[in-house]
C-alpha cells in the first residue's frame, strides 16, 4: 500500500471516528503565505456536558482546547513569517487542536504538541494529518512536568487567562528549555498578561514584545507575542 494512500486512509478513519463524537467545524486560511486547514468542534460549549461536576470541583477545566483561537493563528503566522527552526526541538503547551505547533512543524522543528486534555490530542492528530507534518502529540499538564527532554523552543498561545495558570507556565519554561532555548508565547492583550512578565522577570527571564494584529472572523484583533529568554549574566 502507498504512503499516501495509508496517510489518506488514516486521515480519513480518524475524521469519522471524531465525527462520530463531536459536531465537527472546519477552517481554512492562509499565515506567512502557507495555506492551513485545521478540523475543530463546531460549539465548544456544547462540550460542557462532558464535565462530571467532580471533574470540574478538581481542575475547573473548561473546553477550550476545542476552538481556534486568534492567538494561536497570529503565533502561527509569527513563526512562518519570522522564525527559522528547520532541525530544532519545539514544545507546545496547551496546543489545543495543534495551531501554532503544526505550524512550526511546517517551518521545520521537531515539535511535541502537548495539552492537558486528552480531547485535545485527538485533534492534534488529525490536524496534523490534514496538513501533512510529522507531530508528536502528548498530554500533559503544565503543572506537573513528566517530560525529560530539553527543547531549543517553547511556544504557547492563549494561556494566560488565569491567574492560577501564570507561575506553572513560568515554572514549565524553565524546566522544559535547554539553558540558551527561548519561549514565545501569544497572548490577545489580557490584563494578566503584566503580571505573567512581572513574574518571568522576577525568575530570572526577560521579554521582548512584538505586536501583531491578525483577522479573525469580521474583527482585527491585537495580540502580543512575547519572547521569554533567560537573563544572561554580565561577565565579571
Amino acid at each position: 500500500m502507498s504512503g499516501a494512500r495509508l496517510k489518506e486512509e488514516s486521515l480519513t478513519g480518524l475524521y469519522d471516528f471524531l465525527a462520530r463524537a463531536y459536531d465537527m467545524d472546519s477552517f481554512s486560511c492562509t499565515l506567512g503565505g502557507e495555506r492551513f486547514d485545521f478540523f475543530s468542534v463546531r460549539d465548544s460549549y456544547a462540550l460542557l456536558d462532558r464535565i462530571s461536576p467532580e471533574e470540574f470541583a478538581r481542575d475547573e477545566q473548561m473546553p477550550y482546547w476545542a476552538e481556534i483561537w486568534p492567538s494561536s493563528l497570529s503565533l502561527a503566522e509569527y513563526m512562518i513569517s519570522e522564525l527559522d527552526l528547520s532541525g530544532r526541538k519545539v514544545i507546545e503547551l496547551g496546543s489545543g487542536v495543534g495551531v501554532a505547533g503544526i505550524a512550526a512543524a511546517r517551518k521545520g522543528g521537531r515539535v511535541v504538541a502537548t495539552d492537558y486534555s486528552s480531547e485535545a490530542v485527538k485533534f492534534m492528530r488529525l490536524n496534523a494529518l490534514q496538513n501533512s507534518v510529522a507531530l508528536e502529540c502528548r498530554q500533559l499538564d503544565w503543572r506537573s512536568i513528566g517530560i525529560e527532554d530539553r527543547f531549543d523552543v517553547l511556544v504557547a498561545a492563549d494561556v494566560l487567562y488565569e491567574r492560577g495558570n501564570l507561575l506553572p507556565i513560568i515554572g514549565a519554561i524553565d524546566t522544559l528549555l535547554q539553558p540558551d532555548g527561548c519561549a514565545w508565547i501569544a497572548d490577545p492583550r489580557r490584563r494578566l498578561a503584566q503580571q505573567f512578565l512581572e513574574l518571568a522577570f522576577e525568575n530570572g527571564f526577560s521579554v521582548s514584545t512584538f505586536p501583531r494584529c491578525i483577522e479573525h472572523g469580521a474583527q482585527q484583533v491585537h495580540v502580543n507575542i512575547y519572547r521569554i529568554d533567560r537573563k544572561r549574566c554580565a561577565p565579571g
